[in-house]
């Protein structure tokens, strides 16, 4: 009787709630029950999540899973999170710092305060960066954290471990951390059909189809940082990082059918490589309305590579990389009266020396400079909002006598209007330069197979994208609803191109060509059918992708669609998902990645939680990824299916300690890095 009383006033209090508000709280017999809200902004919005949400998760990762976030994939297991409307990459950031796996397995969820869900990212956040998540936590820490989170799949050769710990005496904190994880799998087939148009316009036929395959790799990660904060006024931070990966003989043997021809080819790759990193960061409060930020990151990438391929001949290349990069970045920060300035500037250098020696034989210099300079000012005229912005980049490129100058002017525009308390309607126009690949712009040649090569093109120039957004939502206690429209312009864009040359081998490489445009459709719902208990969501939308080239034009329309049903039953916790995967069309590739859906179950017990997942059930023949090439010499339809990804069930445990005195954490607002070793596959 109690319940349904706690239950019934619960219900009757959503009705009298107003969607301004940042939190409302309903308080009987020492029980408090926190609705979740949403407050929309600009370029995204603001999330208070739920105590059951906070309380049911162990990690950053199964945070982010129970919040069904629209067009994006949260995958707990392999600890991913991308994006389903091909739109780019997710970055993700905690207090204004961008971080990666590490940072997201030692995040207490219990800290959190917000989420900062930008879904529309400007230029500093990065080239291909489609939505940011920013994830905000109280910045009192405990005197010392210790804790463990472990990953294991129960079907397969695949795990995860961390370990990590912070002690802080004063105003200084240690923190060091370590990762180690890899996997193991046979089993992974694919299929293809290549049909290759000769020079006397007669068609010959390959078919490739996998009969054995293995696949493993292991990764250390290990991370040790120091802070000094005094009070809010300063924060100095320094850390060094170091990755090792390792990915040894790996192969996978072939049924070639070649014209009238039969036999069996075998494909060998062997990859090594390490990379330390340091990273200095500095804030100042100048007085109570201006700031100075300061980063710098310095990264060397060292990798070894070794590739083998039979079909036809034999292929053997290798590849020792080099690459060491500088990236550094400062922001001035002030709070007028009437609006918000912000101004910083960007400077990054790269130097990359990549020497493949073998049947592939080159030795690519490359050195790549960019200075990027950017005002913004934020203010409020009620009920409209608005933020201004702009920004010039200038690059220099150089690579073995290649090289060119390329400026970009960087606009950005965004208004906000307030219809009412819970509806919002905004617009934003951004233009940014986007950088090629420092693969595709070495000069290396790679035979792919007995047909195709791929050659880097180092006349390759960055592009212009400009891009507009505009999405209509609607907020209350209980729901969330959004609808956007979104339009890209991609402006002498690098897109795929295949020659034929005369002694019928086929070339793949990248050109500047005319245009590529994307329209984006799509709307989110989001609804507690009992507040801190059930909640569903769902999203789903339209793709329309335009590719025209030199020679071609290519169209190609996709649907998707994602939903999901969460449930917290005191200590349990209940979840689905699932979603179609995603469907694109790039310059003269068609893709899908593979549909995905799990079942979890997660029980909290004390500073344990214990989480079982069933990944893609009932599916033993996992199709992870489907390609058709269109081009009017080469038609390819390549189909692949993943063994170990289908009906896996994996255990995941995590325990936290936190004890001892408070301490003030580093609150990045500017976080740089470097992972591209430049090497083309």
């Amino acid at each position: 009787m109690k319940r349904l009383i706690t239950l019934s006033i619960i219900l009757s209090s959503t009705f009298y709630a107003y969607a301004q508000d940042v939190e409302k709280t309903v308080t009987l017999d020492e029980v408090t029950v926190k609705a979740a809200k949403v407050v929309n902004k600009a370029d995204g919005m603001i999330i208070y999540p739920t105590d059951a949400q906070k309380q049911a998760s162990s990690n950053g990762y199964s945070f982010l899973e129970k919040l069904t976030l629209a067009n994006l994939r949260t995958d707990n297991i392999n600890h991913t999170i991308t994006a389903i409307d091909n739109r780019g990459g997710v970055q993700l950031r905690v207090n204004g710092i961008v971080v990666g796996k590490q940072e997201m397995l030692t995040l207490n969820p219990k800290d959190i305060v917000k989420i900062d869900f930008i879904n529309s990212p400007g230029v500093r956040y990065g080239d291909g960066i489609a939505y940011v998540i920013d994830i905000v936590t109280r910045r009192n820490e405990s005197g010392y954290t210790v804790g463990t989170d472990l990953t294991s799949a129960l079907t397969t050769l695949q795990g995860d471990g961390m370990v990590y710990g912070k002690w802080n005496r004063g105003k200084s904190e240690w923190a060091l951390s370590y990762d180690i994880s890899g996997f193991r799998t046979k089993g992974a087939k694919s299929t293809q059909l290549a049909e290759y148009t000769l020079t006397d316009g007669s068609v010959y036929i390959i078919e490739r189809n996998s009969v054995e395959s293995l696949r493993k790799s292991l990764a250390h990660d290990t991370k040790l940082t120091y802070n000094w904060a005094d009070s809010t006024a300063t924060v100095f931070q320094a850390s060094l990082s170091g990755s090792f990966n390792e990915a040894p003989d790996n192969f996978t043997i072939m049924d070639i059918k070649d014209g009238n021809r039969q036999y069996r080819a075998t494909s060998r790759n062997d990859d090594k490589s390490y990379s330390p990193v340091l990273d200095i960061y500095f804030f100042r409060q100048l007085t109570a309305r201006q700031s100075v930020t300061a980063n710098a990151v310095g990264t060397y990438i060292s990798t070894q590579t070794s590739s083998y391929y039979d079909e036809g001949a034999p292929y053997k290349y290798d590849v020792d990389g080099k690459t060491a990069s500088l990236l550094t970045e400062v922001i001035y920060e002030n709070r007028l009266k009437p609006f918000m300035l912000s101004a910083g500037f960007n400077y990054s250098y790269k130097h990359t020396k990549n020497d493949y020696s073998g049947d592939a034989s080159s030795l690519t210099n490359t050195d790549n400079n960019r200075m990027y300079a950017f005002a913004e000012i934020k203010g409020m005229l009620r009920p409209l909002s608005y933020s201004l912005g702009a920004g010039t980049s200038y690059i220099h490129y150089m690579q073995n006598g290649h090289r060119y100058n390329f400026w970009t002017f960087h606009p950005k525009a965004s208004l906000t209007y307030q219809i009412n308390n819970g509806m919002q309607l905004s617009y934003t126009y951004q233009m940014q330069d986007r950088i090629s690949r420092i693969a595709m712009t070495s000069d290396a040649m790679v035979r792919t197979n007995s047909m195709e090569w791929t050659v880097g093109n180092p006349d390759l120039k960055p592009s212009r994208d400009m891009e507009h957004r505009l999405q209509l939502s609607y907020n209350n206690n209980r729901l969330q609803t959004l609808f956007d429209v979104y339009f890209k312009q991609c402006l002498k864009p690098n897109m795929a191109h295949y020659e034929r040359r005369d002694d019928n081998q086929f070339i793949y490489t990248q050109m500047n060509q005319k245009e590529i445009d994307v329209l984006d459709v799509m709307a989110y719902a989001g609804y507690w059918l009992l507040p801190e208990k059930l909640q569903i969501a769902a999203n789903g939308g339209l793709y329309r992708c335009f590719n025209f080239g030199n020679d071609y034009t290519h169209c190609y329309t996709s649907w998707y669609y994602a939903g999901s049903v969460t449930a917290y039953l005191g200590n349990f916790t209940l979840q689905g998902y699932i979603d179609n995967g995603s469907r694109f069309l790039e310059g003269e590739s068609k893709g899908y990645n593979g549909a995905y859906s799990v079942l979890k179950v997660s029980y909290v017990w004390r500073d344990w939680q214990f989480a079982l997942s069933w990944s893609n059930p009932f599916d033993n023949n996992y199709k992870a990824y489907e390609n058709e090439l269109l081009n009017r010499d080469i038609y390819k339809h390549t189909v692949g299916y993943s063994k170990g990804n289908g009906n896996q069930i994996s255990l995941n445990l995590s325990w936290r300690l936190s004890r001892g005195s408070k301490h003030k954490s580093a609150e990045k607002r500017i976080n740089l890095r470097d992972t591209d070793n430049g090497i083309i596959k």
